[in-house]
């Protein structure tokens, strides 16, 4: 694959089929598009910015990309933090955040068809007005697109309920390398003819074709949640209650976990109070029709298994209110200088050994690790904060964040539960898949792209 020779001829290729305000040459411009928020990874110099209204638009830009042999990034909001949003020099970058509007909602067939750039938080409130709701919730719900959660498979703080976004996607327009538009999937509860092409697109991170349109399941919207929060003074410990509410058939909607060095951390922000000898806090939500029994059981376990305080809301504002220290985690940690979130999933049985793992490797790197997790499904994010002025400190958390997912493989994990690969952990994706893995992946990608121009050099690269 090579890149257009002539930055002029291919801006009139594209132009001849867009809009005047759909396309941006100015090279200062582009550049302001060219990172998602892995803002340590490499990116390059983008040849031009489109940003389509029309699945046509979409088309043409493909059309135009296949006959020059230009590559094309799609991107969405670029809220992304593995660097699969990206520019690389002479590129495409196909925004598709203009592509925004809510199609349909049916709450019969109880499903949303709605275009890519359509933001999460923006769905969730059109189907509240029919009772219903799309589950997955990001923690950038209220900035990341659909398009941007179905291209990197992304989760969120209620997964260990109401699962992932790959659960909700039941169909998908699809524009390929050289501007075919491809259906897959359909509307119905049930399904299975043929490959499960829908599947496949979702998590591959825009190297297999554009998606231009999404039919997604929605579900009906549960009771307001209540929260019981939980302060352990060992990793061992809350390791043993996750284990003792899941192994007790309990299913919460939300299970967090924030471990003593981002507790601190959110003390010296907020003030919130938490005791300095907490090494986990953990935080358990139920949204049954009426969940304080099961509050109570959960809060009985933790107690069993060593926890020093348990507090249970007693409504929704308190709930409210216990959360705040959650979503106050990255914030806490980001001020202690720059950072490399994590996304190192395992099984929950291996909670523990995690934590544990990741306070180990902290220290022998001499390097400053919070870790925040959805216990519920083992989704630990561990973050690796540094001097980025500092190159031995930067090269010291480099080391620990290959340590960490190290470790993660180790314990029968993955290297991704939620932000997907991009470039930040193409290398370390090479391990986890093997050989032949690797020539699979290989051959589904040059079965959809044989030139090459979708986002490359993302997820798993061309051999050479």
């Amino acid at each position: 694959m090579s890149t257009h020779p002539d930055p002029a001829g291919l801006a009139a290729e594209l132009r001849a089929g867009l809009p005047d305000r759909a396309l941006v040459t100015d090279p200062d411009v582009a550049a302001s598009y060219a990172h998602d928020m892995a803002s340590l990874c490499p990116a390059g110099r983008p040849a031009a910015v489109v940003l389509p209204d029309t699945v046509e638009q979409v088309q043409h830009v493909m059309r135009v990309a296949t006959r020059l042999r230009v590559p094309v990034v799609p991107q969405g909001a670029r809220t992304g933090l593995s660097g699969g949003a990206s520019a690389v020099d002479g590129c495409i970058l196909l925004s598709l955040v203009r592509m925004n509007r809510i199609l349909e909602i049916d709450p019969v067939d109880r499903v949303a068809v709605v275009e890519p750039g359509v933001v999460n938080a923006d769905l969730s409130k059109a189907a509240g007005e029919f009772g219903l709701v799309y589950p997955p919730d990001p923690s950038s719900w209220e900035t990341c697109t659909i398009g941007g959660n179905i291209g990197t498979g992304a989760g969120g703080l209620c997964c260990v309920k109401y699962g992932v976004t790959a659960e909700y996607v039941l169909g998908l327009d699809v524009v390929l390398p050289d501007g075919e538009l491809l259906r897959t999937g359909r509307r119905t509860a049930k399904g299975v003819a043929g490959y499960d092409l829908t599947r496949l697109f979702v998590g591959a991170e825009g190297t297999l074709g554009v998606v231009v349109r999404a039919t997604l399941a929605l579900r009906p919207t549960p009771p307001p949640a209540l929260v019981v929060v939980a302060q352990f003074a060992s990793t061992t410990a809350v390791g043993r209650a996750v284990a003792a509410i899941t192994a007790a058939g309990h299913v919460p909607s939300l299970m967090e976990l924030m471990d003593g060095t981002t507790v601190r951390a959110v003390n010296d922000l907020a003030n919130m109070g938490l005791p300095e000898r907490t090494e986990a806090l953990l935080l358990v939500a139920v949204d049954t029709p009426d969940p304080r029994p099961e509050l109570a059981a959960i809060a009985e376990l933790c107690t069993e298994a060593g926890a020093f305080e348990v507090l249970a809301a007693d409504d929704a504002d308190d709930s409210a209110m216990f959360l705040t220290a959650r979503r106050l985690a990255l914030p806490a940690l980001e001020r202690l200088g720059s950072s490399m979130i994590d996304d190192v999933a395992v099984p929950r049985s291996r909670l523990a050994d995690m934590l544990d793992g990741v306070a180990r490797i902290a220290e022998r790197h001499d390097t400053v690790i919070g870790v925040c997790a959805h216990a519920g499904d083992g989704n630990t994010h561990p973050i690796v904060i540094f001097d980025a002025a500092d190159t031995a400190a930067t090269e010291r958390a480099g080391a620990a964040f290959d340590a960490i997912m190290a470790l993660g493989l180790e314990l029968g994990g993955t290297i991704t539960g939620e932000h997907g690969v991009g470039t930040l952990k193409r290398d370390w994706l090479v391990r986890e898949l093997g050989p032949v893995g690797v020539r699979v992946h290989r051959a589904v990608k040059a079965a959809f792209d044989p030139l090459g121009i979708m986002n490359p050099g993302k997820v798993v690269a061309a051999e050479g």
